[in-house]
């Protein structure tokens, strides 16, 4: 039992402290902090800090490396936050939305058929930003033609 409370109590630091560079006003500590935040995203207290920076104001980079490291999770908590963040975004950050989702789920079809599959399910979330976004992601990945599929 012991081992898990300092275990939680880690994990609660790192996303603190994720969360305050990602705070920062250098946008390379912002992505740093959205690559980082990504591998805690199951976590409540990391939702926030990752839809900001999904959605960073500053600089679309932070947006490109953030919806990509959530994206490689290929789960449905990484799809959900930035179907989330999607909702919410203006065109430029939908477009940098859509290059990450190109690249991490344009080789592999198995991995672009699973987002597909996940997208669905979200699109009938209870949270209609989690939900309109998810339509939109499933509208970005079926444009997607991947290179590799199973023999």
């Amino acid at each position: 039992m012991g081992r898990q409370v300092d275990s939680d109590r880690r994990r609660h630091a790192a996303v603190v402290a994720l969360g305050a560079l990602g705070r920062s006003h250098d946008y390379r500590d912002r992505a740093d902090a959205g690559h980082g935040l990504a591998g805690f995203a199951e976590m409540q207290e990391a939702l926030g800090p990752l839809i900001e920076l999904v959605l960073d104001p500053g600089d679309t980079f932070v947006t490109r490396v953030t919806a990509e490291a959530l994206f490689r999770r290929k789960d449905r908590v990484g799809l959900a936050i930035v179907a989330s963040a999607l909702a919410a975004a203006d065109s430029n950050h939908s477009d940098w939305i859509h290059t990450a989702i190109v690249d991490v789920f344009g080789i592999f079809s198995d991995d672009r058929d699973k987002a597909l599959e996940l997208c669905e399910e979200l699109s009938r979330d209870i949270d209609d930003r989690v939900a309109l976004g998810a339509c939109r992601l499933h509208e970005m990945l079926v444009e997607i033609d991947p290179v590799l599929r199973p023999a």
